[in-house]
Parts: C-alpha cells; structure tokens; sequence
C-alpha cells in the first residue's frame, strides 16, 4: 500500500475560536464574538493588534482568517508566518497547523519536527498525516507499528477518514506488527495521562463532513480536516497458508447461521479468511491464520464467544 503524499489537508471545515481567559485579552475576546456573528472585518481589526503584541491565540486566529480569506483577501504565505509565529510561542494547535500547512506545500523535512512535536503532545490531525508519512517511508524512515499506533490514536479521537486510513492498514500491516502498534498506542496514551485506548475491535464511526460556512462547535481552535489519501491495494504480506493458529467465532446447526454471523464479524477480522468446518452436526466459523496462539488470542479482543484454536 502506499498513501500518496499530494495534498494532505482538504479546505479549511470551520475556523475555532479561541475564548480568552484574562481581561487583558479582552480584544481576542471582542474578535471571537464578532466573529460568530460573521462580522470578520471586525474581528480581524481586534486580533491584529493582539497578535502584533505576541498573543500567541490572535496570531492563530488572525492566520485562520487569512486562510479563509474572511475579512481580508486570502493570503495563504502571510498565514503561514502568522501560525510560525503562534507556533514559537508553544501553541499547540498553531504548531500542528504549522506542520500540516509545509506538509501540504511538500517541504516534508521542514514539516516533520513540527508534525512530529504536535502528535507528540496528542493533536490527531498531525498523528494521521505522521503516521501516513512513517506507513510510506515518506521523508522518514519506514516504521509500520508507530505509523499503526498513531492512526490507531487518531481514529481514537475521531479525526476524519482517520478509520478509513487505519482500515487500510490492517490490511497491509501484518498482524505482528499491528499488536506492536496497539502496544505502542497505549504506551502513548499513558504517557500523555490519557484514557486507556479501546480494545482494537472499537472502530469509531467515520465523521461528516463540515462545510466551510459551518459556525463552530466549540471554543477550541481546531480548524481543518486532512483530505483521505488514494490508497493502492498492496501485494499480499503473508501467504494465506502462513500461521498454525486460527479464532473460533462459534458453532452453529444451521449453517447459514454460521454466514451470517461472519457477515457481521468480517470486517472486525480484516485481512484473515474465513473458513466454515463441519464438527458434527455442527459448523465451526474459523478465521485466520495467526502465526502463534498469542497473537490469535489477541485478535480476539473483546469479541465473545472467540477462541485461539490450531490448525
């Protein structure tokens, strides 16, 4: 598989607005409210001076604003220099903006310690294209279980396509390095004092898409919604025949209870093949191969009733 590093961020969905805290930022404030009542010219005429002066929020926002082209002519270089300097200051949101704006431009070696800095502190629109960047070896070296930890912690936040990139890499990833990635995932998540990710059977719903003209939905400042990259199916990484070990999903008399019930767990199990054996007058529903009875009993997650059995 290879995900195609053209443009990774689809048009700007709706711009965050940032509430501030201090009455010293009461002009970010005054932006924010003229803002959501679409009055752009005002709102940018109260955060220019802020940002000016260093408020690392107005930098941010007086940069969306030049990205949609609200209150201004659009000016995606003036932008860039804005969210830079946000950036500078350890504004999260700037820094991963920042990233995804040089990634978008192809300077990936520019992009990659910003991507980088931002998926480190848990910004799920820099994990999705970092992780797409580690899957493809693309200005990085090649790493498949962090690229797998990475889209795993993004889809976990909801980020669209994030599940339809994951997806795809479970059907390149093998197995091994999947639970590597899992393993990985959590760790991040403990060290970031996060919630413990989700069994690897929780697949988050893909999310709808937002128009441009969207009012906010919250009063953080995340803005934009990385574009899905084309995949290409990728050659086979490990032959069907490989593995000694398969799950067990259930037994049924009718054996069309047997279809069915693999039509429901299919996609739970991508990349493994089913297999239907008699037992009786029963009919098992098999799916694999896993290379050991651990890595069998680990595709089985929190799916009940399944079982590692041998081949």
């Amino acid at each position: 598989m290879y995900l195609p590093g053209k443009t990774a961020l689809a048009a700007l969905c709706a711009i965050g607005l940032i509430v501030p805290l201090a009455p010293a930022r009461a002009d970010v404030r005054d932006g924010v409210d003229a803002w959501s009542k679409g009055d752009y010219r005002t709102a940018v005429a109260a955060w220019r001076p802020a940002a000016e002066g260093g408020d690392a929020d107005a930098q941010f926002n007086l940069a969306q604003a030049y990205m949609l082209g609200r209150g201004m002519p659009a000016d995606r270089s003036v932008a860039t220099g804005w969210f830079h300097k946000a950036a500078l200051q350890d504004h999260v949101a700037a820094i991963a903006k920042y990233g995804l704006v040089l990634f978008d431009a192809g300077k990936r070696s520019e992009a990659l310690p910003w991507l980088e800095k931002a998926a480190h502190r848990g910004e799920p629109r820099a994990q999705l294209v970092l992780g797409t960047m580690l899957f493809n070896g693309d200005s990085v070296a090649r790493d498949w279980p962090r690229a797998y930890a990475l889209l795993v912690r993004s889809a976990a936040a909801d980020t669209p396509h994030a599940s339809e990139v994951q997806a795809e890499m479970d059907r390149a990833v093998p197995v091994a390095q999947r639970q590597q990635g899992l393993e990985l995932a959590r760790q991040y998540e403990a060290e970031a004092r996060r919630p413990q990710m989700p069994a690897e059977s929780a697949r988050p719903v893909a999310v709808a898409k937002v128009r441009a003209d969207d009012l906010p939905r919250s009063k953080t400042a995340l803005v934009e919604t990385p574009r899905k990259p084309a995949v290409r199916p990728p050659a086979p990484t490990v032959p069907s025949s490989q593995g000694n070990w398969r799950v067990q999903l259930g037994a049924f008399g009718d054996p069309a209870n047997a279809r069915r019930l693999w039509t429901q767990m299919a996609a739970r199990f991508a990349g493994t093949s089913v297999s239907y054996v008699k037992a009786g007058t029963l009919t098992r529903v098999l799916a694999g191969p896993y290379p050991s009875s651990a890595a069998a009993t680990h595709a089985c997650g929190t799916v009940r009733p399944c079982v590692a059995v041998p081949r």
